[in-house]
């Protein structure tokens, strides 16, 4: 009789630990009040954005890679990635003067890509999904004994994006609730964790595409169900599955998942460019679209925040989708 292990919980001294190792690496995101864009509560968000490499990957990729000893990291790191944690392995990689190559979509956007080249990462295609490109990973890790940094599977990552939570908390006690999106779930995992090791009572909220419903199908089996290949706007959040170790997280720490579609993230991503002067790439958008949408209702009792992703959109993709959107 075999029996499957639970994933260990990361504790909120693993993020405190991670937080250490983020000083000064890291940007200390701020929390911006939304109340032009949602003027309903009190509504801020955390934009990810103003992250070095764009998005809040670099946060568990740095944390990931600072656990690895010298020789580890001297033999090169590889990653797979829809565009993101590539920019954010790449960029770790250069702060510690070691090589690193990524595997990404062959679908990836020219921003995302140039940003990892940019960064002195060696690109690889593979796919046009997550198993595409960890399959790849895998045969480069193989063939050159280096260190595969993963995306959101492991608890160091989860630790790491718990940074965001747990500078949430810290600047805002009076948060009440919490969104923040779902991909492979590492950072709504590491979020969630630390929000709710803080403030028990504060609901955190996930939101994902309604195109690639991984932890709303998770949450209904009990387990991480590999949902297929799909396509959509919110190329961040396509993972054809949630981790095993983001899932336990999100089974312990996740209120409620919501899910909303595509169309409302053009409208969401416009209003933050108008209202707030953020640029945001439709994955970082869902939780303002989803408050927008009226899909989640701010708190009554305290403050909402929104953890806005990431903002790695080049100029042509951001006028594709937003030219043809009303202004403020």
């Amino acid at each position: 009789m075999t029996t499957t292990l639970e994933p260990q919980l990361v504790s909120l001294d693993a993020i405190r630990a991670a937080a250490a190792v983020l000083d000064g690496v890291a940007v200390r995101t701020p929390l911006l009040s939304a109340a032009d864009v949602v003027p309903e509560g009190r509504v801020w968000v955390k934009p990810e954005m103003l992250q070095r490499g764009g998005a809040f990957k670099l946060r568990g990729a740095y944390t990931f890679m600072s656990a690895l000893d010298p020789a580890q990291r001297a033999r090169g790191v590889v990653a797979p990635s829809s565009g993101n944690h590539a920019q954010a392995v790449a960029l770790a990689a250069r702060l510690y003067g070691v090589p690193a190559t990524v595997v990404m979509p062959t679908t990836v956007s020219a921003a995302k890509r140039a940003g990892a080249e940019r960064l002195g990462a060696r690109v690889e295609l593979a796919g046009t999904t997550t198993d595409d490109r960890m399959r790849r990973a895998q045969e480069i890790v193989d063939e050159s004994g280096g260190v595969l940094v993963p995306p959101y599977d492991h608890p160091t990552i989860v630790a790491g994006q718990g940074t965001a939570g747990l500078e949430i908390v810290d600047d805002l006690p009076t948060v009440r609730m919490v969104l923040v999106p779902i991909g492979g779930g590492g950072l709504s995992a590491g979020v969630a964790t630390a929000v709710k090791l803080l403030s028990p009572d504060t609901r955190v909220i996930g939101v994902e595409p309604s195109v690639a419903p991984k932890l709303s199908r998770a949450r209904a089996a009990g387990r991480p169900v590999h949902i297929g290949a799909n396509r959509g706007l919110a190329d961040g959040l396509l993972a054809v599955q949630v981790g095993d170790v983001p899932f336990a997280h999100h089974q312990r720490y996740v209120d409620d998942v919501v899910q909303v579609d595509d169309a409302a993230l053009p409208r969401a991503m416009r209003a933050l460019l108008d209202r707030l002067k953020l640029v945001c790439e439709p994955s970082g958008a869902i939780t303002i679209a989803a408050l927008m949408e009226g899909l989640v209702r701010p708190a009554s009792d305290g403050d909402t925040v929104a953890v806005l992703s990431g903002g790695n959109i080049e100029w042509p993709g951001l006028v594709a989708l937003l030219g043809d959107q009303p202004g403020a």
